[in-house]
């Protein structure tokens, strides 16, 4: 602050939409110490002004479901992210935290999250240090270095594995070791976790192809860690229940969440058309809510800005492993991998029982119907862009056979992509009324995770550009949905609307060009040359502010690094499962 009171900082001539849903109005914002100090027609002289030439001035964006808890040691910009107007983010999602840690917890940690959240195994031994035991050492090696503001759950697979080594997949615990691991719950929330994590999904399964030790835990040992979290501030919870939706699924997601006294979400309520199926599907899910909340809890699905294009490869065999009969052949080496796939006998069996795998990934198994996205070789480069089906045809071979043929030709690396619909007007109508609707949060990005295989960490943009492409929202309320709406979730303090005295995390950007740009693989990880992430550009992102300085300007980031690493209690409130948070149409102070 300059002695005459200057603001740092004036962004002028901008279209101002709080994040309220309100209506937008022209105006400027003072900047002073990192926080909003005006807001207003005129609100004084700055140091520096920036012209906001009538492009919309909003909150930063809020992600609530992200992967970079190993991503921020080796990129303290977290791009994507940052790119397409993120600024704060919520990782240790799924169980998948990496702290607190043992040695032995790390050796098994690197290679499960390489497997089941598409990490190159390389990239983690060299980009991340490893040296920390507690969860609040973990956050004191973060803090002062990345441009965003990043807070992180404490994951049940971290948790098992330090309390009952290689136990921790295949048996069930002690009532010593089930309290054992809620004293390491409670120290690591009290240390600044913002909640806990798990998962009981069948797609979830570590380096050998087991599932993953939070999938080994009892009702009592779920229900027991997730209490731990009631008594502390700011603090919330977190399930994933995987693809089958049943009875025991919806009754679990109840019981979580009495058992900490917190709203609970989950990942991921996908729309994948308009059909009797699909709709009748969706609604099942969102009955998880309905359920809960007669019970007196509370439930959120997270739901996609747009059609999730999955691509998938035998490499790291995510999907693949959950196809009936299929897990055992994740657990060799990939050259083994690729000498079992020869046998035409092996080969015969496998997509025998592919054929076996219930519904909804069961139709991920119609071979035919695999588009080649990418290919690693020379040889195969001809079949880019093409169908397995399409290929089979022209050789007059089966499609099972081509796909396999094509992917140990190019060492396993070979992208595929599953048909995936629900890119029509009517199905995009029937995902916007499901970002209106106050059981859902727009969100379910994964970003940092899954490297090789979605590009959903550009939900931002996505829903922006979607919004404008088929006219589903107004500006201001696109704007909540990704502002105020997650906070209040989340139970950030002073972040998500642009308020006088709130943090001045602010998106300078041109409503009517946004949208996520091409979508690519950078090959920028440290440690390989070999693999890279898929990667995009956001288009119509003019500046990124994160606690008063610019850490994006013109699609580039900047070498500021002014992110908050955010601790419960200090950096959030306590949503209660009474409060309804997400029927407010702003975030509670």
């Amino acid at each position: 602050m300059s002695a005459n009171g200057e603001f740092d900082i004036k962004i002028a001539n901008g279209r101002i939409i709080d994040g309220t849903g309100a209506s937008a109005f022209m105006g400027e914002i003072g900047i002073r110490d990192g926080r909003i100090a005006a807001i207003g027609a005129n609100v004084g002289p700055a140091r520096e002004t920036i012209d906001a030439g009538g492009l919309a001035v909003s909150p930063g964006f809020v992600d609530v479901h992200t992967h970079y808890d190993a991503q921020v040691f080796w990129d303290p910009t977290l791009s994507p992210s940052s790119l397409h107007g993120v600024t704060t983010v919520m990782g240790g999602n799924c169980g998948f935290s990496i702290a607190p840690l043992t040695p032995d917890a790390g050796s098994y940690l690197m290679p499960m999250l390489a497997r089941v959240e598409g990490m190159p195994l390389d990239t983690l031994k060299v980009g991340v240090p490893w040296n920390w035991s507690s969860f609040g050492e973990y956050l004191e090696r973060i803090e002062g270095t990345i441009s965003i503001n990043a807070g992180f759950m404490v994951g049940h697979s971290a948790v098992r594995r330090i309390v009952m080594g290689e136990r921790a997949t295949g048996d069930k615990a002690t009532q010593a070791e089930i309290a054992a691991m809620r004293d390491l719950v409670v120290q690591s929330l009290s240390e600044g976790a913002l909640g806990f994590s798990t998962t009981v999904s069948n797609t979830h399964n570590d380096a050998e192809g087991r599932p993953v030790p939070s999938r080994h835990a009892s009702r009592e040992e779920l229900l027991t860690l997730a209490g731990a979290v009631k008594d502390f501030e700011g603090t919330m919870l977190e399930l994933l229940p995987g693809l089958g939706f049943d009875e025991d699924v919806i009754n679990l997601l109840a019981d979580f969440s009495l058992a900490g006294q917190r709203p609970v979400n989950w990942n991921v309520l996908v729309v994948g058309g308009s059909d009797p199926e699909s709709i009748a599907r969706v609604e099942r899910q969102l009955s998880a809510t309905d359920r809960a909340r007669e019970r007196g809890a509370e439930v959120f699905a997270l739901t996609p800005a747009g059609t999730m294009s999955v691509r998938i490869n035998l490499l790291s065999g995510f999907v693949f492993d959950a196809f009936d009969g299929w897990a055992p052949l994740f657990r060799l080496s990939p050259d083994e991998r690729i000498e079992r796939l020869r046998d035409p006998a092996y080969r015969a069996e496998l997509d025998r029982s592919a054929q076996t795998t219930a519904e909804p990934l069961r139709r991920m198994t119609n071979w035919s119907a695999l588009r080649i996205v990418e290919t690693q070789s020379p040889e195969t480069l001809q079949y880019q862009g093409r169908t397995v089906g399409e290929i089979a045809q022209e050789q007059d071979r089966a499609p099972f056979d081509v796909m396999i043929d094509i992917a140990i030709a190019d060492g396993l690396r070979t992208s595929f992509m599953p048909p995936m619909g629900g890119v029509d007007e009517e199905t995009f109508r029937l995902r916007a009324k499901l970002w209106r609707d106050d059981r859902t949060v727009v969100g379910a990005s994964d970003a940092g995770a899954h490297m090789d295989m979605i590009d959903t960490f550009a939900f931002s943009t996505q829903l922006l550009g979607n919004a404008r492409r088929f006219d589903l929202l107004g500006l201001e309320e696109a704007v909540h949905l990704l502002t105020g709406r997650p906070a209040a979730m989340m139970g950030l303090r002073e972040r998500g609307l642009l308020r006088e005295g709130w943090h001045a995390d602010i998106v300078i950007f041109d409503p009517d060009t946004v949208a996520c740009g091409h979508t690519y693989t950078l090959f920028d990880l440290p440690g390989t040359k070999t693999e890279g992430r898929i990667f995009a550009d956001a288009a119509g992102i003019a500046r990124v502010i994160v606690n008063g300085q610019t850490v994006v300007l013109d699609g580039k980031a900047t070498a500021a690094r002014p992110g908050t690493v955010l601790r419960s209690g200090t950096d959030t409130r306590t949503v209660g499962i009474r409060d309804n948070a997400l029927r407010l149409s702003v975030a509670a102070e």
